[in-house]
């Protein structure tokens, strides 16, 4: 006869290490989502100016970018990384602002390098002028890492003396994400003053989008400091705007001319 007691002892063995199985896959899985998607946060944010740097430097135009956004994204880096000192968040994120710094700059040199080619005739002017008409717009490279640096010693200095200060910490963090959020803008009124999108590479503006709806999505799950998802949803905004402006300034624009019927002779 069988022994039903010994079967179902068995059984319930056989269960029960299918149960430790299914936790530790369970454990291996969220293991490895947590790490690509901190991954993902890393290095990110600046894959979608990779097409951006291989369209200028193919071109050899810098007509259709505005310079403007690596401004917007240096101080929002710059912001960030220091509001850390004062309010620890997720370590992607602080890793994430230090990689974005460093391909900002790489694309302010790819910028002056090639206008600089453009405008071989044209009057150079220089970060020590102080002539705020040609403000993120001088000759040469070293002028741009001179207020760069400016900008870093001015804020590191206000920041060591307030970091005591709640109030600044918050408000260093919400401009952080605020200014971020605005990353659009500039290249927003660019299309708007061309009328056109030529020249930006609607696969920046693409990834931007995903990026930022993954962004907002991780910040929430997370439980990051409220900054960070409401601008979130600004940034998604924007990115939304220029989307339109391609797909507006895409559209054929007809002209029909009308004339005085002649007269009969």
């Amino acid at each position: 006869m069988v022994d039903v007691k010994h079967v179902e002892e068995m059984i319930l063995e056989d269960v029960e290490a299918h149960k430790d199985f299914i936790e530790a896959a369970k454990v291996v899985v969220l293991f490895l989502v947590q790490w690509i998607s901190a991954g993902a946060m890393v290095f990110g944010g600046v894959v979608p100016y990779i097409p951006q740097y291989r369209t200028i430097a193919r071109s050899g135009n810098t007509d259709g970018f505005s310079p403007m956004v690596c401004f917007v994204l240096l101080m929002a880096n710059s912001l960030r990384i220091l509001f850390w000192f004062g309010k620890h968040f997720e370590l992607p994120l602080l890793a994430q602002s230090f990689i974005m710094v460093v391909a900002m700059i790489a694309m302010v040199e790819l910028c002056v390098r090639v206008r600089s080619k453009q405008e071989t005739a044209a009057k150079e002017h220089h970060f020590l002028d102080f002539d705020m008409r040609y403000f993120w717009r001088w000759s040469r490279f070293s002028d741009f890492m001179q207020c760069i640096l400016s900008i870093w010693l001015t804020l590191s200095y206000v920041t060591w003396l307030f970091l005591g200060f709640a109030w600044y910490v918050e408000t260093l963090g919400f401009l952080a994400v605020f200014i971020e959020a605005m990353i659009g803008a500039p290249q927003f009124l660019k299309n708007y003053q061309n009328k056109s999108t030529l020249g930006m590479s609607v696969h920046m503006v693409l990834m931007w989008t995903s990026g930022d709806c993954f962004k907002t999505m991780y910040f929430v799950l997370n439980s990051a400091p409220p900054q960070f998802w409401i601008c979130g949803l600004i940034q998604i905004g924007v990115d939304l705007s220029i989307l339109a402006q391609v797909w507006y300034y895409s559209i054929p624009k007809y002209t029909i001319s009308y004339s005085k019927p002649r007269l009969a002779a």
